[in-house]
């Protein structure tokens, strides 16, 4: 793996540095306020009028790799410059190359039609209108996919939903004008992966409800937020079907696997930025009689994130590579990786930064408490903890696999 950046990665990281800096950094506390006042589910002004800038400057739609529509970026290309967006929570969407849009475009990219392409790919590429994706549900153990218990059912040229939803995130924003529903067209399948598939359907369809928002631990992450949804007999045309009845599982896994690599740049963005923060403020406090960063404490917890940042970097860039050369499916175990290691590792670094805050550090003045929340929510997006440790720990069995003691005896 060649960890040096091509000439295009490099303009590219310089440029968007650039705009970071010029247009995003000193509009924080702007969109704070825009968001934090008046109507909160209101989309921004400043998203609006930056994504314009951002269009203008040539910094668009970069997360598409191999595609006509987007810069023609690998995986480990634009890597690092998702590291940049990650550093500002708000920041990926001023690019538009924000969750879940970017796993919708890449699902309609590769698996649409040219029908559902030019209805719906092309405007969510232009960010005139924004997704969501619904999989999870309250009623089962989401973790396992295959519990999904949502129909659609074939009805002449139509198909019928029913079913409820939650963790839709982007359900609740205004500009929403797609779902993405994965449910069961043949729950009696004896494959049980083949039993469920996706469709497309508009969020003004007739039985499409959102029942509220759902907050993460206290935060709603106005004004896109994420939803719990009911589904009640919800008609569209057969032609909104993805790919075929059956391929539900097949379009998950290629949907995942490089969002799982842009969930985990942005994660160590928000690392970093919280390493700063702690680095600044150790420098700048004195507690018995010396500052704080001269307690021996806290060099050593500074000197494990600065390790465990890196080290999470590396696997990722790894991981990208691998996804870039030989495809999602044999990077597998390097996708539940970086899934398991990353998110573990920022919740690590901003449980320092919020020691080294004090009783600041829970307040919303600094950050670290939302980010914390995120980070402690991205160990169970696109899968728990939990599950990438089992498939990771089955893969790393398989290599070693022993055979049974009479066929050993017969090779004898």
């Amino acid at each position: 793996m060649d960890l040096e950046h091509s000439v295009k990665v490099r303009t590219l990281l310089k440029r968007l540095q650039a705009f970071m800096d010029e247009h995003v950094s000193p509009n924080e506390r702007r969109y704070r306020k825009e968001v934090g006042s008046g109507d909160r589910w209101q989309p921004s002004g400043l998203i609006e009028e930056l994504k314009q800038k951002a269009k203008a400057a040539g910094l668009w739609n970069l997360f598409l790799p191999d595609s006509h529509y987007g810069a023609g970026l690998t995986n480990l290309e634009y890597a690092p410059l998702c590291e940049i967006m990650g550093r500002i929570e708000w920041a990926a969407e001023v690019f538009n190359c924000s969750a879940p849009d970017t796993g919708n475009m890449e699902t309609l990219e590769r698996y649409g039609t040219e029908t559902q392409k030019r209805q719906w790919l092309e405007p969510l590429l232009d960010g005139s209108i924004r997704s969501c994706f619904a999989m999870t549900e309250p009623a089962v153990a989401s973790s396992d996919a295959t519990n999904i218990e949502s129909r659609i059912e074939r009805q002449g040229d139509h198909y019928v939903i029913n079913g409820r939803k939650w963790w839709a995130t982007g359900a609740p924003d205004r500009r929403c004008k797609l779902i993405i529903f994965m449910g069961k067209t043949d729950p009696q399948n004896p494959n049980r992966h083949k039993q469920q598939s996706m469709i497309l359907i508009p969020r003004d369809a007739p039985g499409v409800k959102v029942l509220r928002w759902l907050p993460v631990f206290g935060f709603d992450h106005a004004p896109h937020g994420h939803g719990e949804v009911l589904f009640e007999d919800v008609r569209v045309p057969a032609a909104n079907i993805l790919l075929g009845e059956g391929r539900g599982f097949e379009i998950a896994q290629g949907r995942l696997g490089p969002g799982r690599v842009h969930h985990c740049m942005r994660a160590i963005g928000q690392a970093e930025v919280a390493l700063e923060k702690t680095c600044l403020r150790l420098n700048s406090r004195v507690a018995f009689g010396k500052p704080l960063a001269a307690q021996s404490v806290m060099l050593e917890r500074i000197a494990e994130a600065r390790i465990a940042i890196d080290q999470a970097r590396l696997l990722v860039f790894k991981t990208a590579d691998m996804m870039d050369k030989i495809g999602n499916k044999a990077a597998l175990a390097e996708i539940a990786m970086i899934k398991v290691a990353v998110p573990n590792m920022l919740c690590r670094v901003l449980d320092f930064a919020i020691q080294a805050h004090g009783a600041a550090g829970v307040t919303e003045d600094f950050g670290l408490a939302d980010a914390y929340a995120g980070a402690r929510t991205l160990r169970i997006v696109d899968g728990p903890d939990e599950v990438h440790r089992n498939q990771i720990g089955k893969l790393e069995l398989r290599k070693h696999a022993v055979a049974p003691p009479a066929e050993r005896m017969d090779a004898a």
